[in-house]
């Protein structure tokens, strides 16, 4: 008698198309002896930084979220000479995110869909954040990403200066344990609460080994073994009850960190939450967070800015044509005027 089997497997998979692996895209595009020390170098200034060791400030600044070439590199040659300016102060760094998590669905990024139309062309996508972060890096301008998808750092965090783990992935143990094995600082996100345990948890368990499924630089699937990320850090956001920059905030976040003998600093968000997602209170954020560095706060070692060239965000059209050249499609973003003259403040403050 015939056996009968039933389909059991791949029900819902439309397709399974090959992808390029790591190496071959970094063959296509490859990090050369001069950008492999750009990048080894503004690695070791955010950890001093980090770590205390260096008592500039960190401002990672930049796009929501890049979706344009053009504007994408329009802003980072702006940014890499008010960077030259306020260097003796404040560590500069771009942020470069590819990434966008979804509560529910959404534009997830230049990574997954670079057309803006819903034809995910993830291969394509690869292939320009790599080259967008190659072109920043030969600036002289440290990148910030977030590491979303566990096989993306393969292909691109070579070239990354400091890395998040988002609010909504703070808590997952496959991120957790990929921050463990990351090369650069890495900061966690309190959660969209705005409680700062499962941050500071995340950040304990970043610090320690681990051992878990992964992929080299083949594509092939190996096991990753790590033996902890001692630059792991608080990301201050803000939660659903409001901000969480205020000293009291900052007071409770040190002694989280001192209960479990972390040494690194605090970085604050001035955005989303911490801004109440209006970006006109960036600002209010920032100089708050000054303030305290004026009255002699140690702890706080960096600040992140939602920029772009213009002021404000727009929806993406069915008519890609219509979107507006250097506005966020995501997050409201302040102006490059704003932006210049609060990193400008900044570094004044200090």
């Amino acid at each position: 008698m015939r056996l009968r089997v039933h389909p059991v497997d791949n029900l819902n998979i439309v397709d399974l198309k090959p992808l390029i692996t790591p190496n071959q895209l970094r063959q296509i595009l490859p990090l050369t002896e001069k950008l492999s020390e750009s990048v080894a170098a503004s690695r070791d200034v955010i950890k001093n930084v980090i770590l205390r060791k260096d008592d500039r400030m960190l401002a990672i600044v930049g796009p929501c979220s890049l979706h344009d070439t053009q504007s994408s590199l329009e802003y980072a040659a702006r940014l890499s000479e008010l960077s030259k300016k306020v260097s003796d102060k404040v560590v500069v760094v771009m942020r470069a995110y590819f990434e966008k998590p979804r509560t529910t669905i959404g534009w997830k990024g230049m990574l997954y869909d670079p057309y803006l139309d819903g034809s995910y062309d993830i291969a394509e996508g690869l292939r320009r954040a790599r080259s967008i972060l190659i072109e920043i890096t030969k600036l002289g301008l440290p990148t910030a990403t977030e590491v979303l998808d566990p096989i993306v750092p393969q292909y691109i965090t070579d070239l990354i200066g400091w890395a998040a783990i988002g609010a909504r992935t703070t808590e997952s143990q496959i991120h957790r344990q990929m921050a463990s094995g990351l090369s650069m600082p890495i900061g966690f996100k309190n959660s969209t609460d705005g409680s700062l345990y499962v941050a500071a948890q995340a950040i304990s368990a970043a610090n320690n080994k681990h051992s878990f499924f992964g992929i080299n630089s083949d594509g092939r699937i190996v096991v990753a073994e790590t033996k902890g990320n001692k630059c792991a850090h608080f990301v201050l956001r803000g939660g659903s009850n409001g901000p969480n920059y205020a000293s009291e905030h900052i007071a409770f976040a040190e002694t989280l960190l001192n209960k479990k003998g972390i040494n690194t600093g605090i970085v604050v968000d001035c955005s989303h939450a911490n801004s109440n997602k209006d970006y006109t209170k960036q600002a209010t954020s920032l100089r708050n967070v000054m303030e305290q560095k004026k009255n002699g706060n140690l702890s706080i070692v960096g600040i992140m800015l939602e920029s772009f060239l213009e002021a404000g965000n727009q929806s993406i059209n069915k008519d890609n044509r219509e979107i507006k050249y250097g506005l966020s499609i995501t997050d409201e973003c302040i102006g490059w005027q704003e932006t210049e003259q609060l990193v400008t403040e900044m570094a004044n403050s200090l």
